[in-house]
């Protein structure tokens, strides 16, 4: 019985020796995550942390969720926090995660869908805290921390009051020096150790300070190219009056910086510029710092920002103020700065915000309306016509006057519908506006379609009947695919129109939302329709023009000709603007596209009025004659052979 107890035994300490060791590993830098049961009354987050390495202390009870302990270099902090003032008081239970980094000195807390930085990042620290440990499990209660876990290692499901971490002083460069032979060496987060141990500079501002100039450095292990510039002006030394010493440390995981927020990103590289122990602002001249970076695509804008640490200095807050971005290439921007903190590039990760907007705006509402009102009189004009004379060609004009009327009447109205129905209005009110749409271009299509026949097949009458399916066409096929991505749910609501002038205060619409489902849906729809018509169009005006354009009537009333055919066209070929909106010409692009389209229930009123004049001045038509009018009858009819 002996050996055999010997021999368990043996197997006992080996695996506590290679657990021990695992552990070990995987806790130099700090994950901790569990699940919050309170009392859902008067909760509170209490921070003291203070600098040194005798651990730290996560613990709950029915009203506070407190973080405590000595963990960091320099970060020193003692708050407590209601939670109503962050949103987060009305959840039964609340998951959460803390973050430690030693070599950034930085602590995090996820606490339910907000990010805390308890300790921001700073440069390389002399001393880390490091080895985390679980310390002694603490006895089961009622409130507390359940569901504990370190990485993705499960403690237990039991709710325990405290967990107890317990740390060990490392010499930051010692803990780099391990780092640069390895993952295997130091379990840390991907790319921390190894970017952050050679980015931080102090740079002495002595009397005669002229300026310097930084470059990142390489990194440890690859033989990286520098990415970011930083020139310090003569300036700063006239305004820091206590210190003549400037601290600059480049960030490489942006991870850590990230706002939180899923349409913006930053880019890889932060910068941190610092004074100790004082507040610079308005430099006369500024900070300039060159990101090169990835390429941007020209659809997504990007800005020069800064942390703000002054409105809530536990919450990444990126502004604008006090930056001007310059755009040096797809690959390269550059920020001009009067201040220092952090500073990176955000990106927008939805289309570039729009120039002009109000301008656009203002036109597209004046457009609106006098279109619905041009449309509504057309459709009057057309009702009576309908009545005196039976003609193939009046219900197809009438039934784009009625799309042309909702659309526009939609459109005016989708702004203030949104403000004050919301979302689920507008998940209504998209719907409608995009089956208008569909419903316009199906109508334009038809238009095209009916002036081709009667001048290429030379007036030949449509079969009989055809109005229905005309009418099958423009207003019932384009229900289709309304209804279609209605069952498919997430597709039309509030959307929002972000101006170029002031981000902060986007246009609400109605229309289809800034999903990856409703972007699909749209070049699906719209695009695939809108190519078809532009194309259809333009092949059209071609097959005519080569048919035609031998004739003598053709030099005869070539003007008369292209005023009918091109207004014709109009419907559809003002739209494909939208594909010409880039390059230096986009601006001018964008407002033409904007007055035709608005205005084109205008038009389509105008065209008619051309028509009836041109039949007037060719000297009347008898009853019964169609609207296309009877100079085009006379210049098109075929040649009589000698």
């Amino acid at each position: 019985m002996e050996p055999r107890l010997t021999d368990r035994l043996r197997v006992v300490v080996i695996l506590s020796v290679i657990l021990s060791t695992g552990s070990g590993e995987s806790d130099r830098d700090l994950k901790f995550c569990g699940t919050w049961r309170h009392s859902k009354t008067l909760l509170s987050l209490s921070v003291n942390l203070s600098p040194g390495c005798k651990g730290i202390s996560i613990s709950a009870d029915e009203n506070t969720l407190a973080i405590n302990g000595q963990i960091t270099a320099q970060c020193l902090r003692y708050e407590v926090i209601p939670l109503h003032q962050i949103g987060l008081d009305s959840e039964e239970e609340i998951n959460f995660c803390l973050y430690w980094e030693p070599l950034l000195d930085q602590l995090k807390l996820q606490l339910g869908e907000r990010n805390l930085t308890l300790c921001w990042p700073a440069s390389l620290q002399g001393s880390c805290c490091t080895y985390l440990s679980d310390g002694p499990s603490q006895p089961e209660a009622p409130y507390g921390i359940i569901n504990g876990m370190v990485r993705t290692d499960f403690i237990t499901h039991k709710t325990r009051r405290a967990y107890n971490f317990s740390g060990a002083p490392v010499a930051c460069n010692e803990l780099c020096q391990e780092a640069s032979h390895g993952p295997a060496q130091v379990n840390m987060i991907k790319g921390t150790a190894e970017d952050l141990c050679t980015r931080s500079f102090e740079v002495e501002m002595k009397e005669d300070f002229g300026g310097c100039n930084l470059t990142t450095p390489g990194s440890i292990l690859t033989s990286e190219e520098p990415s970011t510039t930083v020139h310090l002006p003569p300036a700063l030394k006239q305004a820091a009056k206590e210190t003549s010493k400037v601290v600059c440390t480049f960030f490489k995981n942006n991870s850590l910086f990230q706002e939180g927020q899923k349409n913006v990103r930053i880019l890889n590289d932060v910068v941190g510029i610092s004074v100790e122990n004082e507040v610079i602002t308005d430099l006369p001249e500024p900070i300039r710092i060159g990101f090169h970076h990835e390429a941007i695509a020209k659809m997504h804008s990007r800005k020069c920002v800064s942390w703000d640490t002054r409105k809530d200095p536990l919450q990444v807050n990126w502004l604008v103020d006090g930056c001007v971005t310059l755009e040096r290439g797809d690959q390269h921007t550059e920020c001009h700065c009067n201040h220092l903190t952090y500073f990176s590039v955000l990106v927008q990760l939805e289309p570039r915000p729009v120039r002009h907007l109000l301008a656009l705006t203002v036109i597209t509402s004046v457009g609106c309306v006098v279109s619905a009102i041009s449309c509504v009189a057309l459709i009057i004009f057309l009702c009576k016509k309908s009545i005196r004379c039976k003609d193939q060609s009046t219900p197809i004009h009438l039934g784009l006057a009625v799309s042309l009327a909702l659309l526009n009447l939609l459109f005016f109205f989708t702004g203030i519908l949104a403000n004050i129905g919301g979302e689920s209005l507008c998940t209504w009110v998209g719907a409608g506006l995009h089956y208008a749409l569909l419903s316009s271009f199906s109508w334009m299509a038809i238009e095209v379609f009916h002036t081709f026949w009667l001048v290429y097949m030379v007036f030949s009458p449509l079969p009989k009947g055809i109005c229905k399916l005309w009418s099958m066409v423009g207003f019932g096929l384009p229900a289709v695919p309304i209804i279609i991505l209605a069952a498919v749910g997430d597709i039309y609501g509030l959307r929002e129109v972000v101006p170029s002038n002031d981000v902060s205060n986007p246009y609400v619409m109605c229309w289809m939302k800034a999903t990856y489902k409703a972007l699909l849906a749209h070049y699906f729809t719209n695009m695939t329709i809108l190519v078809v018509l532009v194309s259809s169009g333009f092949v059209m005006l071609f097959l005519v023009y080569r048919k035609i354009h031998t004739r003598d009537e053709w030099k005869q009333s070539r003007v008369a000709f292209l005023s009918i055919w091109g207004l014709s066209c109009l419907y559809g070929t003002t739209w494909g603007l939208t594909f010409l909106d880039f390059g230096p010409l986009s601006d001018f692009v964008l407002f033409l596209s904007c007055i035709l389209n608005s205005f084109q229930g205008f038009l389509l009123m105008l065209r008619f009025y051309m028509l009836e004049w041109m039949r007037k001045q060719a000297g009347g038509s008898a009853p019964g004659s169609n609207s296309t009018g009877s100079t085009r009858q006379n210049m098109l009819q075929p040649q009589e052979k000698s």
